[in-house]
């Protein structure tokens, strides 16, 4: 058991921020997708004519967005401890700003979430077999009862991971030449990430390619 140390005023604030940013960016996807998916179906004049009116919106979303990410990145720069440990975790290839932002909050600055085997299961990133008695009913997967928010983020800083040079491509590539399939190791990639912040955290050093992968 540990003593339940409440969020400070800064996290508090963040966390606001963030769930604005999020909200944003939903509304900007809701009016943005429907535009480009709809050009098969209408004629180009009427497309150009919902395109324009639809302009000043968009920009002014995109405005927004990006008033809130200058606001995060004040109140980052302004508190020396979320200073630091963002350096940290944004120095892990694939990991930006915004997973980065989700972990602090989702963990009250890894301070109720210190295992990084606790973050897989509450990011859905830890597989888990389903059993019945002692048999097991179906192929391991990941809890429905997930953050959904960070696992999304994971996705992409994986995503990005294996698009770029480097031993996390190597890895999906060779996984994936050995016939396992891609989301599995992906997954796999999502789970690497977890286990590299929590370890550049722990050793109060940037994230180092060359550092022990047993400690990354």
């Amino acid at each position: 058991m540990r003593l339940w140390q409440p969020p400070r005023p800064v996290i508090q604030q963040l966390a606001f921020l963030s769930a604005a940013r999020q909200r944003l960016i939903q509304v900007y996807n809701q009016l943005a997708n429907p535009l480009t998916e709809q050009q098969s179906f209408i004629n180009s004049t009427l497309q150009k004519q919902i395109l324009k009116n639809c302009k000043a919106s968009l920009v002014a979303l995109e405005k927004d967005r990006k008033a809130i990410d200058k606001a995060i990145d004040k109140l980052i720069e302004e508190d020396s401890h979320l200073k630091e440990l963002f350096g940290l975790i944004i120095s892990v290839p694939g990991i930006g700003i915004a997973t980065a932002t989700e972990v602090v909050i989702a963990t009250n600055e890894l301070k109720t979430i210190t295992d990084p085997k606790q973050m897989a299961c509450h990011a859905g990133v830890a597989p888990f077999e389903y059993r019945s008695g002692t048999s097991v009913r179906s192929r391991p997967g990941v809890s429905q009862h997930a953050r959904k928010r960070l696992k999304s983020l994971f996705h992409l800083g994986a995503i990005s991971a294996i698009r770029v040079k480097g031993e996390l491509r190597d890895y999906y590539q060779r996984k994936v030449g050995e016939g396992k399939s891609k989301m599995s190791v992906i997954n796999a990639v999502r789970n690497k990430l977890i286990h590299r912040v929590y370890a550049v955290v722990r050793r109060g050093e940037k994230y180092d390619k060359f550092y022990p992968l047993s400690l990354a």
